[in-house]
């Protein structure tokens, strides 16, 4: 079965390409041949991975899934939340993305946040919604380069590093997108027998 991941991003791909069943054949937005950014204007993740995924699927008539990710921070009211990728402007920088976020946690001990991802799929006119949650914290400072995003400043509950320094096949099995995109692999399971 042939599947369009609505993404440009090569972490993201990769990561969930090494999630899927084989009989899953996974394209990217630039395999069809979609090269620009598809506009995230909805108000919360589910409906910006919504949004790609109907972009996707009524612009080239394919197949497709997507996904939005939040870093939800109790200290700062659930921000950056939908914004994630670009908190610190639409430049979407990861650094300066990481350094408002730890600056604006300087004076607070309540370190709690969680990861929300939320997987909308469109297949054969249906549409699925599929999401994954991990708790964790805020760390004060950057660990470990593995990983993307806040990844170096977030420590999942119940380990002692960040996702940033943990291998890609720990990270997977516990985190938020591995939840989210675990859901979907079922699913896919469940209709191909």
């Amino acid at each position: 079965m042939k599947i369009v991941f609505a993404t440009h991003n090569q972490h993201k791909l990769e990561e969930v390409r090494e999630l899927l069943p084989s009989f899953v054949e996974l394209l990217s937005l630039t395999d069809i041949g979609c090269l620009e950014e598809i506009p995230e204007t909805g108000k919360t993740l589910e409906e910006n991975a919504k949004i790609k995924a109907d972009y996707v699927t009524s612009t080239f008539g394919l197949n497709c899934f997507s996904d939005d990710t939040g870093l939800l921070i109790d200290a700062l009211h659930g921000a950056p939340g939908v914004y994630s990728a670009r908190y610190a402007g639409t430049q979407k920088s990861t650094p300066d993305n990481i350094a408002k976020v730890l600056r604006e946690m300087e004076s607070t001990n309540n370190r709690a946040a969680h990861f929300k991802t939320v997987v909308h799929l469109n297949l054969k006119n249906e549409s699925y919604s599929f999401d994954g949650i991990v708790e964790g914290n805020i760390t004060k400072k950057k660990y470990g380069t593995g990983g993307f995003g806040y990844d170096p400043i977030f420590k999942p509950e119940g380990h002692e590093v960040t996702f940033g320094e943990m291998s890609p096949e720990i990270k997977n099995a516990i985190s938020h997108r591995g939840r989210a995109i675990r859901k979907l692999m079922a699913f896919f399971e469940k209709i191909e027998q």
